[in-house]
């Protein structure tokens, strides 16, 4: 598997989950653009306050800060709509 192919799965499964979280849906697509979106969001934030999960396998990392910037991309949405 191609690291592109990776990322667009570590993606649409964080959009996946932070809609199970936050609840709602929108689909593969919506899944898909919330979760490319939360990737970038997470990784800034966990970035910027410092915050290490201490996991050693780098592909839990990843889609448990895009989740999170999921989950705050949905939640800004949800409150700015």
């Amino acid at each position: 598997m191609s690291i592109a192919a990776e990322g667009w799965i570590v993606c649409l499964v964080a959009g996946f989950l932070a809609s199970l979280i936050v609840g709602g849906g929108g689909g593969l697509i919506g899944c898909l653009v919330s979760g490319v979106i939360g990737a970038f969001v997470g990784g800034f934030l966990f970035h910027y306050f410092g915050i290490s999960l201490g996991i050693q396998n780098a592909l839990v990392v990843e889609v448990i800060h895009a989740t999170v910037g999921a989950i705050v991309v949905v939640l800004l949405a949800r409150l700015i709509a």
